[in-house]
């Protein structure tokens, strides 16, 4: 009960806890600094030096001075506009841990290099910190209006059309992939110029993944499947009857990832379409890295839309105005 009343209660600790997470990741890499690559923050610095947790220390510095007086000016709205790159700079830094679920296909393969615990553990620090800079940001904006910081004085969403674009779009965007992938692994290789079987290496694919390659199953591809079963969760009534939290934690967690890592590979495929430069995947046709694996941005937007309204219409009333 208490810990549902202090969850319940976020407008109130989410600015001090966005303040107290600050002043140590800040710390942290200070101590990083200091004293060479430690703390997980090795990864920043990808083991060169000490300038990136310089860098880090500064950044979050300030990001603590932004969180004090987020606290010391509640009218000011502007502020409240200046926290959300601090949000960004959160996921940037935790970025990896997004896709840490990959880790879960390790008995897929071999070969792998070891993870990363100290490096996992600060992103999954940084990705906390994402939440607790969003919600005092989100606090701090609905009390400059004057507006409800629970709810910010807004009813429950109905869902719509528009959810059910949003879902479609997702699902869609992931279609590419899935066909390729499943081609691919039914022996059928359109886009691709290597030699051997694509996404099938010897070297690296443990014997249960050969064995489920050869009989056309690529676990990537039923990973997609299972994207595109949230992306219906999120927008469908029945995914209103599944926990509201751990489909809530999927779709942002999802969107976070995929997003900015489709843009990446769309941008790759479309310059080395263009022959604006060859850097890449080279065993690809460019339009393979644009369209079927750059289609994860597309995905990644349209899940985050569809997030966002499966958290309005899956709220309930707010108790508190």
């Amino acid at each position: 009960m208490m810990r549902k009343r202090l969850l319940a209660d976020w407008p109130s600790w989410a600015g001090r806890a966005a303040l107290l997470w600050s002043l140590l990741y800040a710390a942290g890499a200070a101590l990083a600094a200091l004293t060479g690559p430690a703390f997980g923050y090795a990864l920043l610095g990808k083991g060169t030096g000490t300038s990136s947790e310089t860098a880090v220390a500064v950044l979050y510095g300030a990001a603590a001075a932004l969180a004090y007086a987020l606290l010391r000016r509640p009218d000011a709205k502007r502020l409240s506009t200046a926290a959300w790159p601090v949000v960004t700079l959160c996921l940037a830094s935790g970025f990896g841990v997004l896709l840490s679920p990959l880790h879960l296909l390790f008995f897929l393969s071999r070969n792998q290099p070891p993870i990363d615990w100290a490096a996992l553990a600060n992103q999954s620090a940084a990705v906390l910190g994402a939440v607790l800079w969003g919600y005092a940001a989100l606090a701090h904006r609905r009390r400059a209006l004057g507006a409800c910081p629970h709810c910010g004085g807004h009813a429950p969403v109905v869902a719509g059309r528009n959810t059910t674009r949003a879902g479609l779009v997702a699902i869609a965007a992931l279609v590419p992939y899935t066909a390729l992938k499943t081609a691919w692994a039914l022996g059928v290789t359109p886009g691709y110029t290597g030699t051997g079987r694509p996404g099938a290496d010897p070297e690296y694919t443990s014997d249960l993944g050969i064995w489920l390659y050869d009989h056309g199953v690529d676990v990537t591809a039923v990973l997609a499947v299972l994207g595109m079963v949230l992306a219906l969760a999120l927008t469908r009534p029945w995914g209103r009857r599944l926990p509201r939290l751990p489909v809530l934690a999927l779709g942002w967690a999802g969107a976070g990832a995929l997003a900015p890592f489709g843009a990446l590979l769309a941008t790759v495929g479309v310059l080395n379409w263009t022959g604006v430069t060859d850097v890449g995947m080279a065993d690809h046709a460019p339009w393979v890295v644009a369209v079927a694996y750059g289609g994860f941005s597309c995905y990644g937007l349209a899940l985050a839309r569809a997030t966002l309204l499966y958290q309005r219409t899956a709220r309930r009333a707010c108790d508190h105005c």
